[in-house]
């Protein structure tokens, strides 16, 4: 009984103390818990990428084939986000004392790269369709594109509560809702098609599908770059939170101050403080702390404190000194 007591007395402190320094804010949770969302989605795409393929080719149809294409490099997508959510739990090890949390802005990047690509070839084939139109078998396009809209939307609205909190989450529900739409064009081109025998509609479509998905997987290659080269986070202003340290009791002057991307959900900071002789004390560090991840959503905060009574200079101090 004793034993148990001081266990739970034990993890009363540990909890106390993750609070404090803001390390369990909920925000960390958000990949680990759509491994379920990756798996079936993972599986249903696949599956219907091999239908769709055949269909395509029996069918004649060049945008059934580009979907089918368009959804392939969903599915590599989804298996990297997934991979990098996955290796975000890792814990720390003495070779990576960050875990492998920023693989998640690796897997961004990845992700946004292996879309431009495989909108690359789609373009490529559309253009050649363009000019030589073909013959296309409406019908079979129109039932398998529809029901690639289904899937493709139920794998979306499975992503779709933690887009705004996480790059990856963001870039799968992107993929799949931007399958959807071209699905739901490659029906709307059948239909057009069927009634006027205009073939050069189809790949007239699906140039139009592939800039609307580019737009937004250059916003996606842009977020990703931004976290890849330690940018201050979006939602966080620098000038804001230099201003909130300097004016702390007793600070005199805040130098060397950074804010980077440990992954695509948590931030980290570190900072120099200037302060008269006497110690502000832990309590001082634990608040401080405390209002950067409330105030800020910087979950991760080293401060340094230096006394200004000898008068040496940090070898820190200038902006352009990093």
């Amino acid at each position: 009984m004793g034993h148990h007591h001081h266990d739970h007395r034990h993890h009363d402190h540990g909890h106390h103390h993750g609070h404090g320094h803001g390390h369990h804010h909920g925000h960390v949770h958000a990949p680990a818990s759509f491994g379920r969302a990756f798996a079936v989605g993972i599986a249903l795409n696949s599956l219907f990428v091999g239908v769709e393929a055949v269909y395509g080719v029996l069918a004649g149809s060049m945008a059934l084939i580009a979907d089918a294409g368009h959804n392939l490099s969903d599915v590599l997508g989804l298996v990297i986000a997934w991979s990098a959510a996955v290796l975000a739990t890792r814990p720390p090890s003495a070779r990576f004392t960050y875990g492998l949390k920023s693989s998640s802005i690796l897997a961004a990047l990845a992700n946004a790269a292996l879309l431009l690509v495989a909108l690359g070839a789609i373009t490529i084939e559309s253009v050649r369709h363009l000019i030589a139109p073909a013959p296309v078998s409406t019908g079979p396009v129109m039932i398998v594109a529809g029901v690639g809209i289904v899937i493709n939307t139920a794998t979306a609205l499975m992503f779709m509560r933690g887009r705004h909190h996480d790059i990856n989450l963001r870039g799968a529900f992107l993929h799949m809702a931007g399958d959807a739409a071209v699905s739901a064009g490659v029906v709307v081109a059948a239909l057009v098609i069927g009634l006027t025998q205009a073939w050069w509609i189809d790949p007239v479509v699906s140039l139009a599908i592939i800039a609307l998905i580019g737009w937004s997987t250059w916003g996606l290659a842009r977020d990703a770059l931004h976290m890849s080269l330690l940018g201050v986070p979006a939602g966080i202003s620098e000038a804001a939170v230099r201003t909130f340290l300097g004016e702390q009791a007793g600070v005199r002057a805040v130098h060397d101050l950074h804010i980077w991307p440990m992954s695509t959900t948590e931030t980290a900071l570190t900072a120099h403080l200037v302060m008269p002789a006497g110690h502000p004390g832990d309590a001082f560090l634990h608040d401080l702390a405390h209002r950067l991840d409330h105030d800020f959503g910087i979950g991760h905060a080293t401060v340094q404190i230096e006394t200004d009574e000898h008068g040496h200079d940090c070898v820190l101090v200038s902006e352009a000194v990093v």
